[in-house]
């Protein structure tokens, strides 16, 4: 269907499946420390989770884990549907929604223990389309790339805006170029003011 640019298996599996894999450590060593609970039974919602990566993935990996993927296209949307078929996974729901929309959304507002995006849009982007999905004490997790302190440095006044500050980046190991990728990970201590998420497109034309 053409989601992706890497076509051979082996590449998907290590630049992919190997990558969302490696998301998993930081995602429960902080919300052990930090949220002061079980990480067994998360309730965990994946933003522009395209291809499924890497919320599917996690569903796979982690069946106990609760697994909302969503995503606005509905090409995306159709073969999401279709890999949860036929792998048979019942931890998983496909939301077709923009995330401005599902933040403002009485039944995805500040209901998610953790939002995780992989490969969407800047820091200052992600955090408005997160954050809102998060409960106040949850956790919302970037996967970066190698070197992402300056894009994260210019985020930090928008992340405070939307309730919430940054925990620490964690190194992960991954296969892409540089053999490391970073999990910035950010703590929710309040609610998000309900003017954000801001209408559909304004978060991506006009960061905060």
């Amino acid at each position: 269907m053409n989601l992706t640019a890497v076509k051979e298996t082996d590449e998907v599996m290590k630049r992919h499946v190997e990558d969302s894999l490696a998301i998993i450590p930081p995602i429960q060593s902080s919300y052990l420390s930090h949220c002061n609970s079980s990480c067994d039974n998360i309730k965990l919602v994946d933003v522009g989770s395209g291809a499924g990566l890497p919320g599917l993935i996690f569903a796979i990996a982690r069946p106990g884990w609760n697994v909302t993927l969503l995503e606005s296209m509905n090409k995306r949307c159709l073969f999401l549907e279709h890999a949860v078929s036929v792998t048979g996974l019942s931890n998983v729901e496909v939301l077709r929604a923009r995330a401005e929309s599902a933040g403002q959304s009485l039944d995805f507002r500040e209901v998610f223990d953790v939002a995780v995006a992989r490969a969407v849009a800047e820091m200052r982007v992600l955090a408005e389309y997160c954050l809102p999905l998060v409960r106040v004490g949850g956790l919302f997790i970037a996967a970066k790339g190698h070197n992402p302190q300056e894009e994260v440095k210019l985020a930090e006044t928008a992340i405070q805006k939307f309730g919430a500050s940054i925990l620490q980046m964690s190194p992960v190991e991954s296969h892409s170029p540089y053999g490391q990728r970073t999990a910035v990970v950010c703590i929710k201590d309040r609610p998000t003011p309900k003017k954000y998420p801001r209408d559909p497109g304004t978060p991506s034309k006009v960061p905060l």
